[in-house]
């Protein structure tokens, strides 16, 4: 079973994270960030993977801890899940469209982190969810879960470019992910 179950509890947040990569795509998401909620609920849905997150944090102050301290945790579930990554597919790429935006995810799940993401925002929020935090979600996430990820999104509308950002993030993890033999994808022999 491809699962993890993680929960993390700090000053500023407290998060408990259940996934199943091998899912059907169900979500039970509760942030206090409606558009968070809504982007992390697509990424299941289009990643066919069943993910539970429930985290409460210093929202008072503003979104930044719980949108990190979820990437941290989301990563770490993916890394888990994974384990030794033997028979995966490794390299995943996706290209969303969602109206006037376009966005392209390429992906090594190969034990290595980094983040290249070039996107531009003109509104300073969506809903309650800061758009300088779409880079550092994705940053966080990368780092813990060991991935490399480039992507790049154009667009008018920032609603439209961060859902077709997390669409596509979800199809090119779900290609990267799954079995398609035994063998460890690497000449090292080991991810």
């Amino acid at each position: 079973m491809r699962t993890a179950r993680i929960s993390r509890k700090t000053k500023e947040t407290d998060i408990q994270l259940e996934l199943n990569l091998d899912g059907t795509g169900t979500a039970e998401i509760s942030t206090g960030i409606g558009f968070f909620d809504h982007m992390l609920t697509s990424f299941a849905r289009h990643a066919d993977i069943d993910l539970k997150v429930h985290a409460e944090g210093d929202l008072h102050v503003d979104e930044h801890h719980l949108v990190e301290d979820t990437g941290i945790v989301l990563g770490t579930a993916l890394f888990d899940a994974l384990g030794d990554m033997a028979g995966i597919a490794r390299f995943g790429e996706a290209r969303i469209p969602m109206d006037e935006a376009l966005a392209e995810v390429a992906l090594d799940v190969g034990g290595r982190s980094y983040l290249v993401l070039k996107a531009e925002f003109t509104s300073p929020q969506v809903g309650q969810f800061g758009t300088q935090l779409v880079r550092h979600f994705f940053e966080t996430l990368a780092s813990n879960a060991k991935i490399t990820m480039h992507a790049n999104v154009y667009g008018e509308n920032d609603h439209h470019k961060i859902e077709a950002l997390f669409k596509a993030f979800a199809y090119a993890l779900k290609r990267a992910v799954k079995i398609e033999g035994k063998e460890v994808k690497s000449t090292k022999g080991v991810l």
